[in-house]
């Protein structure tokens, strides 16, 4: 029985590094378990407050999953490729305008993701200014998903942009069938 390795697939190989598969791997873990904790609290928040009982805290909990699964995910599409850009535009072309469109829609997403990087930290420091209800906790504690996110987005970015330029941005046969098949 083959073993598993990786989450990449195989058409996209060539733009990853292997050293980041275990990273992603971990990233899909953290997504799902987000969204699993984020609908077990949401339930237990209805239930909690239909009986007339509500645990306070629930809310909380469940903005901290929501808010973490969310720019984990960033940063996991980032890595899968799945995030939105000009794909179609890139993807119709060859050759010298297929190399520029990829470069410019991943420097467009590495733009943004310095972005985070910045604003999100000055967000986070700004964050321990305020607590939230109720437990007290620093907002910080949301905003540090930020920083974290626009670090991803960069390294998954860059990651891209290397092997896209050494290796082309195009897969080596998957694509081109569908291409044809078209």
């Amino acid at each position: 029985m083959p073993r598993f390795n990786s989450l990449v697939l195989e058409e996209q190989r060539h733009l990853k590094w292997r050293v980041l598969d275990g990273l992603e791997q971990v990233l899909m873990i953290l997504c799902g378990v987000a969204i699993t904790g984020f609908s077990i609290l949401v339930m237990c928040d209805v239930v909690t407050r239909t009986i007339g009982h509500p645990w306070l805290w629930l809310q909380e909990a469940t903005m901290t999953f929501f808010i973490y699964g969310i720019f984990i995910g960033v940063g996991a599409a980032t890595r899968r490729n799945d995030h939105l850009y000009l794909a179609v535009l890139a993807e119709s072309l060859t050759g010298n305008k297929r190399l520029f469109f990829e470069l410019f829609n991943r420097l467009v997403v590495l733009g943004v993701a310095f972005c985070m990087i910045y604003f999100g930290y000055l967000n986070f420091l700004d964050g321990f200014k305020s607590l939230r209800m109720p437990s007290m906790t620093p907002l910080s504690s949301f905003y540090a998903a930020i920083p974290l996110s626009g670090l991803l987005v960069a390294i998954f970015t860059i990651e891209q942009m290397v092997n896209g330029w050494n290796n082309g941005f195009a897969s080596n046969g998957h694509a081109d069938e569908k291409r044809s098949a078209l």
